[in-house]
């Protein structure tokens, strides 16, 4: 008997100990297999970020990375907060990620909870742009004019929830102005409108307007982000006229919730070396975003003050996302 359990001990100890060596060395070796980052719909701007980032870093990690379009809404989210916290599975995302339960019932994940920040690799600023027949030539003169004229400037927006419907809504809290949203189904079709003179201002990324701010068709008077962007060269900051304005499309990339730090730190490292190259800056650039290669503590701040902001906006306004 005695021999039995000494026999069955050194069993057990065999296991443990395989078990042990092949964990560390799998660890050592990450990743050993294809990682997966999951975003949006195929030809967004999302999807062509994200699989620059994948080229970026696929030889870096030894590994294919692939990237896996899951459409908008809650379906890239609640594909990664399922998926095992094993480091092959990451979400590429923008703001609608962490605002979505703000603008939707049962959002079937939670944006904090439920995720491990990485970097906010990127983000886009929008343009404060009004047609040329408005007379205003700068943030305050506007501010001024709506004031005079409550309720009839308008401005045209996107889906609802977007950064082009968040902006001006947020521009009409802290300006204290009335002016009306017209609603489109995206924003091509807002900025023909603007163009024709059917609408007098908008909130538009910065790679759709600035061609028509070089031919004078529209006129831009602030840029949304706390600091002059090499998107708008020249062009002043929203808050220089408005104090305390700032709207920026923030992109993300999110692992599952309880992903391995050493995970984390390893596609962190990854993603800020690539677009740290001025060869990513460049290509980022003409895609119309600013790389940013943040740390993941960053991201997180990032994620817990626009829920603070935005969220604030989106209950007062009672914006619901489709």
């Amino acid at each position: 008997m005695q021999r039995l359990r000494n026999s069955f001990m050194l069993r057990v100890l065999a296991a443990v100990s395989t078990w042990c060596i092949t964990g560390v060395t799998q660890a050592q070796t990450y990743p050993y297999k294809p990682v997966r980052i999951v975003t949006s719909e195929v030809g967004g701007g999302a999807d062509f970020q994200a699989r620059l980032i994948a080229n970026g870093i696929s030889s870096a990690l030894g590994q294919q990375v692939i990237i896996e379009n899951r459409g908008g809404g809650v379906f890239p989210g609640d594909a990664v907060a399922k998926a095992s916290p094993d480091g092959y599975t990451f979400l590429y995302s923008g703001s609608a990620h962490w605002l979505l339960p703000f603008m939707r019932d049962n959002v079937p994940y939670d944006p904090v909870k439920d995720f491990a920040p990485v970097t906010l690799p990127v983000r886009a600023p929008n343009l404060l742009v009004v047609h040329p027949s408005v007379p205003a030539q700068s943030v305050k003169e506007l501010i001024a004019l709506a004031k005079a004229k409550p309720g009839v400037l308008n401005y045209g927006s996107g889906a609802p929830g977007s950064s082009s419907h968040i902006a001006p809504e947020l521009f009409k809290s802290l300006a204290g102005v009335d002016i009306v949203r017209v609603p489109y189904k995206g924003t091509g079709p807002a900025i023909n409108d603007l163009l024709g003179g059917q609408l007098q201002m908008m909130f538009s990324n910065a790679s759709s307007v600035m061609p028509h701010v070089k031919t004078g068709r529209v006129r831009a008077l602030g840029v949304s982000s706390m600091q002059p962007s090499a998107l708008a060269p020249g062009v002043p900051t929203v808050s220089v006229g408005l104090p305390g304005f700032e709207s920026v499309s923030n992109l993300g990339i999110f692992a599952p919730a309880r992903t391995p730090a050493a995970v984390i730190r390893r596609i962190n490292q990854e993603v800020v070396r690539y677009l740290t190259t001025e060869d990513a800056k460049e290509r980022m650039l003409k895609a119309g975003v600013e790389t940013v290669a943040s740390t993941p503590e960053h991201l997180a701040a990032v994620v817990q003050s626009e829920m603070e902001r935005m969220g604030k906006v989106i209950r007062s306004v009672g914006i619901r996302a489709d």
